[in-house]
């Protein structure tokens, strides 16, 4: 199963290296929509990401209109615009996660044309947002958990000691 990332124009490294990792630690592949707020080897981005960029499958498009030339499938965009929750969708394999830049969301004219693919993350109403990196997390192990969480590791081991060992 593939599960698609996709950030619109991120801004702050620092969040786009942590959804890296996100991807890489998941298998989700990555997509990054220029303009980025920054260089690719800035080193903030590379620091969040750690040591994993080795196992990050990442694309570039030169905008919304490259991305879509390159990419077919069902897109769910996230926004806190939507009227629906993220958890009542049911997410099929090859699912793109589209998320806005951190100041300003997605176009609200992509939201219009595309009503029923639109989801949010219930907060309370005095809060503008959650921070990127925290709703593409939340976002991609929900459609994980719906798929049974697909070639990822579920069970932890102890490494001196026994889950089975008694008192």
């Amino acid at each position: 199963m593939e599960l698609n990332l996709v950030l619109v124009e991120p801004q702050i490294p620092q969040n786009t290296g942590n959804i890296a990792r996100t991807c890489a630690a998941t298998g989700a592949r990555l997509h990054l929509v220029k303009p980025l707020g920054f260089e690719i080897d800035d080193k903030k981005l590379k620091r969040a990401g750690l040591d994993y960029w080795h196992l990050l499958d990442i694309s570039y498009y030169d905008g919304l209109e490259d991305f879509f030339s390159k990419n077919q499938g069902d897109f769910y965009y996230f926004t806190t615009k939507a009227r629906r929750i993220y958890s009542e969708a049911s997410y099929p394999d090859g699912a793109y996660l589209v998320f806005g830049r951190e100041d300003a969301g997605l176009a609200e004219e992509l939201l219009l044309a595309h009503p029923d693919s639109c989801v949010r993350v219930p907060m309370i109403s005095q809060a503008r947002s959650l921070n990127l990196s925290n709703t593409v997390a939340l976002a991609a192990y929900e459609v994980l958990r719906q798929w049974g969480f697909p070639g990822l590791q579920t069970q932890g081991r102890l490494h001196r000691f026994s889950w089975d060992q008694q008192d």
